[in-house]
C-alpha cells in the first residue's frame, strides 16, 4: 500500500495512490487507511513530503561499499546525526542551493524508515511493529561546512536538503533492494540495501533506547558509494526497488 500527502485545489489531504490515481483518506496515513472521496490521477495533484516529521534521525555511516569508498574502517557502532523538520521538502520540489556558505552541496540516495506508532524502549524482534513502512530520502549536504565544524548539524541542516518522497511503501522488505541515484541522466549511485552494516530493527531498537519515536518520524538509513556534488540546473533523482522514484531539481538561491 502506498500512501502520501497531497494537494488538490489548495487543500492538503492524506492519501492512498493506486493504480495511477490518489485517493483522500478519512484519516490520516496512522489511521486505518479509508478511502474518502472519488479520487484524483497522479497528474493533477501537488504530491507533499507523506509524512511531517518532528526529527529526522540519520545513519553517517551504513554501507560498505561506501566505507571502501572513504578507505575508512566498518564502524562497530551507529553513528547518526539529526536534521530538523525545517529542511524537509518533497518530489518536484526544489533543492536550494544557498546564496551564502555553502560552495559544496552533495547529494546522498538513502531509503528512510518512517514511523508509524510512538516508540520507546523497544527490542529489535519489536521494531518491525512500529515501522509504518519506507519512502525515499535525499541527503542533501554542504560538504565544505562537514569538516569544519566537527559535527554536521550544520552542514545538513539548510532549508530543502531533505527531499522525501514520493510515498510511503507498507508492504515492503527492506533487506535487499536496489538504490539507484542519477544526476541529470547519470548514474552516480548504484548499491543494494543487502549492503548496509546496521539492520534497521538494530537501528530503530537503539535510536529508541536514546529518545521517543514519533509517528511520521524518519530514519534515514545512510547512502551506499559514489556521493558527489551537485549544482544549479541539475535534476537529481533517487530510485529505490519497491516504492518508487524522488526527483528534485536544483535552483541558486535568489
Amino acid at each position: 500500500m502506498k500512501l502520501t500527502r497531497f494537494i488538490h485545489n489548495t487543500e492538503p489531504h492524506y492519501g492512498m495512490v493506486d493504480h495511477g490515481r490518489v485517493y483522500p483518506l478519512a484519516g490520516t496515513i496512522f489511521d486505518k487507511p479509508i478511502r474518502e472521496g472519488i479520487g484524483y490521477p497522479l497528474e493533477e495533484v501537488t504530491l507533499l513530503c507523506p509524512v511531517l516529521p518532528s526529527k529526522a534521525i540519520c545513519l553517517g555511516l551504513n554501507y560498505r561499499d561506501h566505507a571502501e569508498e572513504l578507505h575508512i574502517p566498518v564502524p562497530e557502532t551507529p553513528v547518526f546525526f539529526m536534521k530538523p523538520s525545517s529542511a524537509v521538502t518533497g518530489t518536484k520540489k526544489h533543492i536550494i542551493y544557498p546564496k551564502e556558505l555553502v560552495t559544496q552541496m552533495d547529494y546522498e540516495g538513502e531509503l528512510a524508515v518512517v514511523i508509524g506508532k510512538t516508540a520507546r524502549y523497544i527490542t529489535e524482534k519489536e521494531a518491525a511493529k512500529y515501522i509504518l513502512g519506507y519512502t525515499v530520502a535525499n541527503d542533501v549536504t554542504a560538504r565544505n561546512l562537514q569538516p569544519k565544524h566537527g559535527q554536521w548539524t550544520i552542514s545538513k541542516s539548510f532549508d530543502t536538503f531533505l527531499p522525501v518522497g514520493p510515498w510511503v511503501q507498507t508492504n515492503l522488505d527492506p533487506s535487499h533492494l536496489s538504490i539507484t541515484l542519477t544526476v541529470n541522466g547519470e548514474v552516480k549511485q548504484q548499491s543494494n540495501t543487502a549492503e548496509m552494516i546496521f539492520s534497521i530493527p538494530a537501528m530503530v531498537s537503539y535510536l529508541s533506547k536514546v529518545m521517543t519515536l514519533y509517528p511520521g518520524d524518519l530514519i534515514l538509513t545512510g547512502t551506499p558509494s559514489g556521493v558527489g556534488p551537485l549544482f544549479p540546473g541539475d535534476t537529481v533523482r533517487v530510485a529505490v526497488e519497491g516504492i518508487g522514484d524522488l526527483e528534485n531539481d536544483v535552483v541558486r538561491e535568489e
